[in-house]
């Protein structure tokens, strides 16, 4: 417990830093978490003997499609920069052609679906950095990066206590036994309050959104949170790797936030 309330502490104290200051700092947080990533994802599928993607390119081409990505966000860079990590994912189906593997697509599409499902949320959450009030600017707040992660905590915190001395109605049995409905309740509910709080001192949202998001994060969140689990069950292991003492892998703490960002991104461009 000692462990894990040390390592939790530190984790919050990098995300909060790294997003406070300005960009640049959060850009390259947000790049070395995709990196650590993307590779623990090639790793964890690794394990099983039918899956071995293209590791060190499919790990370079993330990297350097979340870089792009930050720099166009930040207009330093033209557009046609991201032909650089197309052609990159395209390459993956040629040197798979020479690798000689047993299911060369099925490691093709592993390895491509790292890239997508790791560096395209956290690209997008970059960019939620540029919005104020009612449209993407030029200008970098931290406001709703941080507010997303405070509200994604509050979820986890709130689904865990309220599972813990409620929980008696099984959510998802098949995929997370420990998992309850009272737990999913009580975590939208934690939420739903740390969206009324934001909204006092984070402006760059009005309330409803902000109630909104919450919704978003809890609903959409509890579903990341599945789907990790059902992929790291259908390869018969507990935690996705041990970078985090005491917290498990970087997918196992970025779960919730990978399936839950882009839905929170769409909400907001359709709201600009």
């Amino acid at each position: 417990m000692l462990t894990r309330t040390i390592t939790g502490f530190l984790f919050i104290v990098v995300i909060v830093a790294g997003i406070y200051f300005n960009p640049t700092i959060a850009m390259c947080l947000f790049s070395l978490i995709v990196l650590l990533g993307i590779d623990e994802f090639y790793g964890l599928v690794k394990k099983s003997n039918q899956i071995k993607p293209i590791k060190f390119w499919g790990t370079l081409t993330g990297l350097t499609l979340m870089i792009i990505l930050c720099l166009l966000t930040l207009r330093i860079a033209e557009v046609k920069l991201l032909f650089i990590p197309i052609l990159m994912i395209f390459i993956i189906f040629f040197i798979e052609l020479y690798r000689k593997k047993e299911n060369p697509f099925i490691n093709v599409s592993y390895t491509i679906l790292g890239i997508l499902y790791v560096v395209i949320p956290f690209a997008m959450l970059f960019h939620l950095g540029f919005y104020t009030h009612s449209s993407f600017t030029n200008n970098y707040s931290f406001q709703i990066i941080l507010g997303f992660f405070i509200l994604l905590w509050s979820n986890d915190t709130g689904a865990y206590l309220a599972g813990r001395f409620f929980g008696k109605h099984k959510l998802f049995e098949r995929i997370s036994p420990k998992k309850t409905w009272e737990g999913s309740i009580g975590g939208m509910i934690i939420t739903i309050g740390g969206a009324y709080i934001l909204s006092m001192f984070f402006t760059n949202l009005n309330l409803t959104s902000w109630l909104i998001i919450a919704i978003l994060i809890a609903v959409f969140g509890g579903l990341g949170d599945l789907v990790e689990s059902m992929l790291k069950r259908s390869l018969k292991i507990k935690d996705s790797g041990n970078i985090l003492p005491g917290h498990g892998g970087i997918l196992d703490r970025f779960d919730g936030l990978l399936l839950s960002v882009p839905f929170v991104y769409s909400y907001i461009h359709l709201i600009s």
